[in-house]
């Protein structure tokens, strides 16, 4: 890539950064940048991916305080996020790109309407919310194996999935959160692995978006509560639709 095109990277990493912090959906927006750069859609997806894992770290420290007392649950969330992030990331890699190409439309086309749906689904989990201690039941742990299975593969828009899984299935919708942020990180750690280690990583875009990501993360944190999130919102959902429609019309 040419300098300017690492600046483009860069400047459209931080404000991903920004976006993932005020309203989520970064990925809809640094992904479709790097394919318009000129990158395949498993190097752009493997490269985004690698580019905003240091956001994921921050969101854990955000949350701590919201972890006491869930060590035995995050430990086996934790696994079970591992190990679908490793069924997701290996499945991205040992199938054809050819493959990639043809589900990748559909893929941003789900995440952008999950996304437009995620006000609604947190309204709902919070009317429904009780608090009370329950056991965690065996159809959750497959949901978040299947979510982060979609995490590995693709990434975008996990966390509402994340969340919406969490708090049916828990009925704390603020616990819900912050386990979201926790095995997003998992997530996000699986694949800066096993893509960095045998993924078509474009480095030169990585030193350049991960650092701007991180910074994005953190101005976004600042200014969160000074941004309307619902025009964000929607702005980014348009564009992640339009550019499924466009990446329906390259297959």
């Amino acid at each position: 890539m040419s300098a300017l095109d690492l600046a483009i990277a860069a400047g459209v990493a931080l404000v991903a950064g920004v976006v993932n912090s005020v309203a989520g959906g970064g990925s809809l927006i640094l992904f479709p940048t790097l394919v318009a750069l000129g990158l395949g859609t498993v190097a752009a997806n493997v490269t985004n991916s690698i580019a905003q894992w240091p956001g994921y770290l921050g969101g854990v420290l955000g949350f701590r305080a919201e972890y006491a007392g869930q060590r035995g649950r995050l430990l086996r969330f934790g696994v079970v996020a591992l190990l679908g992030g490793v069924a997701g990331s290996v499945l991205l890699l040992t199938t054809p790109s050819a493959a990639f190409d043809v589900v990748v439309p559909v893929l941003v086309l789900l995440a952008s309407l999950l996304l437009a749906v995620q006000p609604l689904l947190t309204r709902r989990l919070k009317q429904a919310e009780d608090g009370g201690p329950r056991r965690d039941p065996v159809w959750l742990y497959v949901a978040l194996f299947l979510a982060t299975v979609y995490g590995g593969y693709f990434g975008g828009a996990l966390g509402v999935i994340l969340v919406g899984v969490l708090g049916v299935g828990l009925h704390r919708l603020k616990l819900a959160n912050a386990l979201k942020s926790a095995l997003s990180a998992v997530t996000a750690t699986v694949t800066l692995v096993v893509f960095g280690l045998f993924g078509p990583v474009d480095w030169q875009v990585v030193a350049v978006a991960a650092p701007a990501s991180l910074l994005g993360g953190f101005l976004g944190a600042r200014i969160a509560t000074r941004i309307p999130t619902t025009p964000l919102r929607v702005f980014i959902v348009g564009f992640g639709v339009a550019v499924s429609i466009y990446l329906f019309t390259r297959i």
